[in-house]
Parts: C-alpha cells; sequence; structure tokens
C-alpha cells in the first residue's frame, strides 16, 4: 500500500485533484468530509461541541451550523484550538480505521489522504509523501473572490487565515500545477498516480 496526503490552499483545485485520483483508481479518504460525518447531531464529537460552544451553534434540527460556527472561531485562535481538540481526534481515529480497511481488503491500493490543513495540522509529520496543488497566490485570490463570491477584505483574511501556498509549495514532495486548463491538471493528476502505483510493488 503507498500513501500520500494531498492538501493544497483554499480554491488551489484540491478537490478537483482528489477526483482524478479517485476516477483512477485510488482511496481516496477525505478529512473534510469524515469532519462533517462524526459532528452529526448527538455523536460525541457534537456533545462536546455543544458543551464548549452553547447550542447557540446549532441549527433549528439540531445539526451544528458550520457558518455560525465558523464566524465564532475564524479570528479567534482559542476558540478555534478548542474546537480542532474536540474533533480532530475524532477524525483521525476514522481516518485510521478506514486506512486499516483498506490494507485487509486491497494492500495493492494507491491511499490519497485528503487533508485541507494538512500543514496547519502537523499531519504530514505522519505522512511518507506530500503531493501540494498549487496556484499562485494571485490567482487563488482572484478564483476564490469568484466562487464564494466575497470581497477582497473577505478573501484575503480567508487566504491569510492558512499556510501561505508558497510555503506550502516549498514543502511538497510532489507538484501538482493548477494554474493551467483543466485537461493538464488532469494530466498531471494521472501521471502523478501511475508514479504512486508504479511504487506499490517495490520492496
Amino acid at each position: 500500500m503507498v500513501i500520500a496526503g494531498l492538501t493544497g490552499g483554499i480554491a488551489t483545485g484540491k478537490s478537483t485533484v482528489a477526483r482524478f485520483f479517485k476516477a483512477a483508481g485510488a482511496a481516496v479518504i477525505d478529512a473534510d468530509q469524515i469532519a462533517h460525518d462524526v459532528v452529526r447531531r448527538g455523536l460525541p464529537a457534537w456533545q462536546g461541541i455543544v458543551a464548549a460552544f452553547s447550542r447557540d451553534v446549532l441549527r433549528e434540527d439540531g445539526e451544528i451550523d458550520r457558518e455560525k460556527l465558523g464566524r465564532i472561531i475564524f479570528n479567534d485562535a482559542a476558540r478555534k484550538s478548542a474546537l480542532n481538540r474536540i474533533v480532530h481526534p475524532f477524525v483521525f481515529e476514522e481516518m485510521e480505521k478506514q486506512m486499516r480497511e483498506i490494507e485487509a481488503t486491497a494492500p495493492e491500493t494507491v491511499v490519497i489522504q485528503d487533508i485541507p490543513l494538512l500543514f496547519e495540522s502537523g499531519m504530514h509529520r505522519k505522512l511518507p509523501r506530500i503531493i501540494v496543488v498549487y496556484v499562485p497566490e494571485a490567482l487563488q485570490f482572484s478564483r476564490l473572490m469568484k466562487r464564494n463570491h466575497l470581497s477582497a477584505a473577505e478573501a484575503r483574511a480567508r487566504i491569510r487565515s492558512q499556510i501561505p501556498i508558497e510555503e506550502k509549495r516549498n514543502l511538497a514532495d510532489i507538484l501538482i500545477d493548477n494554474s493551467g486548463t483543466l485537461e493538464q491538471t488532469r494530466e498531471r493528476s494521472l501521471e502523478v498516480y501511475a508514479m504512486l502505483k508504479r511504487s506499490v510493488s517495490r520492496p
């Protein structure tokens, strides 16, 4: 089994690359989706969030209002850390469970751990290779404004809440440049997948 972490910056196209990997045959473990799943109503992480942030962060149906919670923690490092301490252990536990299942049933698989905040969470230290999806910051900025309908100030604040994409680029073992056409990104993604697949059979 070959394992790689996949990350990028907001609006750099990481999810697009993850889809290309999955279509090629990789098993993609989606940390963001797991983070959504583990905070569903009544689960232990949900209970921890309600205890720490009160029922004010719930929607009418009792699920976590992610937008409201996001606004609370966005400019508050202490509360963001508190949320991460609640949620991350459950996310990591589920990721490990999925890894064990893949290893037991399909050991020749290329496994991609899709983790948006890979460097910010420190998870990169546990992975043998890191793939970074990159675009120059100016393009990241314009794509984010367009995609999320944000003002320049809002987009800038979102980007600055993460490690700069240029720094992530320098930390990458494998780089996928997503500043060209979609087809170019697909071709590069398939090239990387083929390289990883070849290494599965190596001792």
